[in-house]
């Protein structure tokens, strides 16, 4: 009884707190919306992040992966246990459209994916731990990570420059806008979640000439068409039933060619996406096995490039079991959603496969305002109410975490 009443008395202060600091949350998200930076090049970014950390006064390193930034917020007998949470700085070279005070003034760039809203919201977080830290016991390393939009993805690179290390944490945490949810609620899964993202990159070789003479040319064309459909068999014949996959062309180039032209050469540039790392890599040989035989039996050459991207996303069984009843405590049944199998790729999945991790959504839509319009669109937007719900909660699942022995 004294524990439950220990842990009401809690979620009251969190959530005192994260009223308290919603409007500065709100003033983080805005002028970080307002001045946007593509990926790896976070420079003002991360200066203010610093200085918003400064005036915390709350300790941190800088200059990770070029532009990141490790906060450390430490409570009582602070070695006890380590936690971490992440969020993302970069932006997309997309030009906003919305006409809002906020808009973005750095043409043809726009927070489109919420990474505004995660990095404000880690900020206003780190608020409330740091007004509490006589109050819990362990440490929250922080971790403001750039270039999630950009291969090879900031997480791999703090991981590689140790952010994960001195002190190693025992979990982490991160957070994503979505609009599909109503601003006040979050939704999670267990388990797989999202998907690993490879970068094909194709070029059938030929030989060129004039279209009326196909008999004296080996066209490029013909054989490519034959690629495409042939590496369907990947996902259509070899991948396990059980196991998602999805293998995309999107773009098409050819060297010349014209209605009366056949070219020397095509390239193509796809992904695929899948949801098991062994799969994974049997696919990545098939696929390049079927184009090159394909592309041989009839004349040509194939050179097929892949650019391994981020891997499947993984959400942990027991740590994500913990995170949903904490959610329910903290915002009630009606307001935690599960969440589909998403075929999109993050980078945060990079921390997944080296500690336990849990990946969740914060719900940032509200119909009734017209705040409907997905990420990666120029007209996205948010409920800034949402910004409440997620520093508290982010604040939540770190005391929580923190008491896990």
């Amino acid at each position: 009884m004294a524990r439950c009443a220990y842990f009401c008395a809690m979620k009251e202060i969190v959530q005192e707190l994260a009223h308290q600091y919603q409007s500065e949350a709100i003033r983080y998200r805005r002028h970080l919306h307002m001045h946007p930076e593509l990926s790896f090049e976070e420079v003002q970014t991360g200066r203010y992040v610093a200085e918003q950390l400064d005036a915390m006064g709350v300790s941190y390193q800088a200059g990770i992966a070029g532009t990141g930034l490790v906060a450390t917020v430490k409570g009582k007998n602070s070695k006890k246990r380590t936690i971490a949470l992440r969020a993302d700085m970069d932006a997309l070279p997309i030009f906003e459209t919305n006409e809002v005070p906020y808009k973005s003034q750095n043409e043809g760039i726009m927070h489109a994916c919420g990474h505004d809203v995660h990095t404000a919201s880690l900020l206003g977080t780190i608020h409330i731990l740091q007004n509490m830290r006589n109050q819990f016991e362990g440490t929250v390393k922080c971790i403001f990570q750039p270039g999630e939009e950009k291969f090879p993805g900031g997480a791999s690179i703090m991981i590689k420059e140790g952010v994960l290390e001195n002190p190693k944490p025992a979990s982490i945490f991160g957070q994503h806008v979505h609009p599909p949810l109503e601003a006040g609620m979050v939704g999670v899964r267990s388990g797989m979640y999202m998907a690993s993202a490879d970068e094909l990159y194709v070029t059938i070789k030929g030989h060129g000439g004039h279209g009326a003479m196909p008999q004296d040319c080996i066209d490029p064309v013909v054989i490519t068409a034959q690629v495409i459909v042939g590496l369907q068999q990947v996902v259509s014949r070899y991948a396990d039933p059980g196991i998602p996959s999805v293998l995309t062309f999107g773009k098409i180039n050819s060297s010349g060619g014209a209605t009366n032209i056949i070219p020397n050469e095509v390239c193509l540039e796809g992904t695929f996406r899948t949801m098991d790392e062994k799969w994974r890599n049997e696919a990545h040989k098939r696929m390049k096995k079927i184009a090159t035989s394909i592309a041989k039996g009839l004349g040509g050459e194939c050179e097929f490039v892949i650019e391994k991207g981020y891997p499947v996303l993984f959400n942990h069984e027991k740590l994500t079991a913990r995170a949903k009843k904490w959610m329910v405590e903290y915002l009630g049944a009606e307001n935690v959603a599960d969440m589909p199998l998403r075929m999109t790729a993050e980078d945060f999945a990079f921390y997944s496969h080296h500690l336990p991790s849990c990946f969740y959504r914060l719900g940032t839509g509200n119909a009734e305002k017209g705040i409907t319009a997905p990420v990666h669109t120029d007209i996205f937007d948010i409920d800034e109410s949402a910004l409440e719900t997620g520093i508290g909660m982010m604040a939540w699942l770190a005391l929580k975490e923190l008491e896990i022995k």
